[in-house]
């Protein structure tokens, strides 16, 4: 019998034994398998899959790839060694299991299925935005800006969404324009935590209103999460956890429900947290964050 090749190569090149097609060469009718467990109407050839180009991701003047992978922090050159021979990277969507490939560092790069940034011209930090700041690179008014806190830097950095003058907290900082685009678009739903001082008591049903839904003056609006964190006579601390990015989302919200906001603080954006970053500081992203963060933003 002459046997059916499936049509393109598997991801990283490797090559499939050829199954048994169940026709003679002569065109005749299939035959039923011995076993007696194929039906009739079950087809007894394997799909025919459309060709996939393999894609030539070597650059000979490239750096190796395991190198790239040990500098991005990934592990040593030998456990990157280890993951290319068993198949755990890919590099502009093709497997590599060769040791020998060499690439540019501005070439997509998983492992794992994680994104590995491997560009040493990208800078990822996360900043630690105190009250009174405005969430601008350069203020027009001349008031004390972002920009003052990374003004020592060289690369120009955009700011990932905003926070108001009065709202502290996590503001992420970054090189990477399609990231920073992506991580803002309602499309990808990326989750923001908020910390926030209300009036109290906090009645039983408040988190139940507000993922059901509060209406807006600019449409409807409702929390992915929502939980009371610490409660005191008079006030109360609560979290807040959703996608939406509208300007003073949290604020209004919360004003419209009857528990105006005393303060109000951005803990966690995505997989990233402030942690114990003090106010006007800022820390760079580990690899494994930015990996996360590639990963939020479906990329």
């Amino acid at each position: 019998m002459t046997p059916a090749k499936k049509s393109g190569p598997p991801p990283g090149g490797r090559k499939r034994t050829p199954a048994a097609t169940g026709r003679s060469s002569g065109g005749g009718k299939a035959q039923r398998s011995g076993s007696g467990t194929t039906r009739p109407s079950q087809p007894t050839t394997p799909p025919q899959w459309p060709d996939r180009p393999t894609v030539d991701v070597h650059d000979p003047d490239g750096v190796r790839l395991q190198k790239l992978l040990a500098a991005a922090g990934v592990g040593s050159r030998r456990v990157c060694e280890d993951l290319i021979s068993q198949g755990r990277v890919d590099v502009d969507g093709q497997v590599v299991t060769e040791q020998g490939v060499r690439i540019r560092p501005t070439q997509t790069v998983h492992v794992d299925g994680v994104r590995i940034q491997l560009d040493e011209s990208r800078v990822y930090l996360a900043f630690n935005k105190p009250l009174g700041v405005v969430t601008s690179m350069s203020d027009e008014l001349g008031r004390v800006d972002i920009g003052d806190f990374v003004a020592n830097r060289k690369e120009r950095l955009f700011h990932v969404g905003r926070l108001d003058a009065d709202t502290e907290g996590l503001l992420l900082l970054t090189n990477d324009g399609e990231l920073a685009h992506r991580l803002q678009h309602p499309r990808y739903g990326v989750l923001k935590t908020y910390l926030a001082q209300i009036p109290g008591p906090v009645p039983r049903d408040l988190g139940r209103r507000l993922r059901e839904g509060v209406q807006l003056d600019d449409g409807p609006v409702s929390v992915d999460s929502f939980k009371v964190v610490d409660s005191r006579p008079g006030k109360a601390l609560v979290e807040v956890v959703l996608h939406e990015g509208r300007k003073h989302i949290v604020r209004r919200m919360l004003a419209e429900v009857g528990h105006p906001v005393l303060t109000l603080v951005r803990t966690r954006v995505g997989p990233i947290n402030l942690g114990d970053t003090k106010p006007g500081k800022w820390r760079n992203l580990t690899s494994t964050e930015v990996g996360a963060l590639y990963a939020a933003a479906g990329l």
